[in-house]
């Protein structure tokens, strides 16, 4: 395993849409690896291969409950709505108040390439609306109601 460099905004990258995965063998495995130590090592909770340059439909999360590989992940189910602040290891010291779905149902492929479902709520939902939005080309800073540097949120 390694830790990745985390490409920052504004490199292209981020703005491609990844490519969905054909393939599942070592090199998928150690990439799930890699994208999992870089993400514990930044102490985010999630991870996007976009974020380490690689255009491939793969996500990790932990928002602490345990590790979560999302393989082609889709986004089958939204309810509810949340409003809340969000970060980006791609996107330092900025924050952004982003409205959300409260629970989502997610579906994708696991690192053997066997079909798995999340059902996600609150800040779990969180963090995989986010990761598939780097899927997209999508940032949190384009569908923010406003961002701002996190010395700011505390002296409202």
């Amino acid at each position: 395993m390694a830790v990745r460099f985390i490409v920052k905004h504004p490199d292209p990258v981020l703005r491609e849409k990844a490519k969905e995965v054909t393939k599942f063998n070592a090199n998928l495995h150690k990439l799930l690896d890699d994208m999992a130590e870089t993400m514990y090592a930044s102490n985010g909770v999630g991870l996007a291969a976009p974020q380490i340059g690689i255009l491939k439909r793969v996500v990790v999360v932990d928002t602490g409950e345990g590790l979560i590989e999302l393989v082609n992940p889709t986004i089958v189910e939204k309810k509810g709505e949340q409003i809340g602040a969000e970060g980006c290891l791609s996107i330092p010291n900025l924050v952004g108040e982003v409205r959300r779905a409260q629970s989502v149902k997610v579906k994708a492929q696991n690192r053997h390439g066997e079909p798995v479902a999340y059902d996600g709520a609150d800040f779990l939902a969180r963090a995989f609306q986010h990761e598939v939005d780097h899927l997209n080309g999508v940032l949190y800073i384009d569908i923010a109601e406003r961002v701002f540097a996190p010395e700011e949120q505390s002296e409202e």
